[in-house]
């Protein structure tokens, strides 16, 4: 418990530096120079490694297999889902069932780039039970470990797939997806935009459109 009220101090800090807010009573309990375990590397391997030991929260409890995100570490786009679902969870890979083919060939065919020229991860990198999405203390405990991620690939842009994502990296709670959808907004030194998960699209075909547009907006920016 512990080590989990640090890492969710420690969380808070991380998100007031890309919200380039300012902090100055660093809380006593996360101070670095006093708790080296709660240090995150700096190096993506040495943080894999500290994350495929992680058991901060019960999923760690049901997961076959962390996921902890994959592509390219130097990426101008960093895709955000919400977590792993079964054939992830199997694989240890994000994105590759259903809904991943769909996220593969949205990049392929509106990015005109390839899955591997992107970075992608999740909130949690566990598999919530059902595939549910995760709750708060699930997703406080692992974003830390995707908030460093965003400092070492250091997108231009983040793209977060569905509600849960956008809700937990930005903290805005009150604006549903379909509202702010496609909209471009500043992350610390980075853009942000949120749209569609693949498997909403999935049940719902002629929402294609809007994500069509969110990444040809996208590829505009980035041009």
């Amino acid at each position: 418990m512990e080590n989990l009220h640090q890492l969710k101090q420690l969380q808070k800090l991380y998100r007031y530096r890309a919200l380039e807010i300012a902090y100055f009573d660093e809380p006593k309990e996360v101070k670095m120079s006093d708790t080296p375990a709660m240090r995150l590397p700096n190096q993506m391997d040495a943080l894999r490694k500290m994350v495929f030991s992680c058991s901060l929260c019960g999923l760690s409890k049901s997961r076959k297999n962390v996921v902890f995100g994959e592509g390219n570490e130097s990426a101008q786009i960093m895709f955000v889902g919400e977590g792993p679902g079964a054939v992830e969870d199997q694989t240890g890979r994000p994105f590759v069932g259903k809904s991943g083919q769909l996220l593969t060939k949205i990049i392929e065919t509106t990015l005109e780039c390839k899955r591997e020229d992107v970075y992608i991860a999740n909130i949690v990198k566990c598999r919530p039970p059902l595939n549910r999405a995760p709750d708060r203390e699930e997703a406080q405990s692992c974003l830390p470990f995707l908030l460093r991620q965003i400092e070492m690939v250091d997108p231009q842009m983040i793209i977060t797939l569905g509600a849960t994502a956008y809700q937990y990296l930005t903290g805005d709670f009150e604006r549903g997806i379909s509202k702010i959808r496609g909209e471009v907004m500043h992350f610390g030194e980075r853009l942000l935009v949120p749209t569609f998960h693949p498997s909403f699209l999935l049940r719902n075909p002629s929402a294609k459109r809007y994500v069509f547009n969110d990444m040809k907006k996208i590829k505009a920016l980035l041009s």
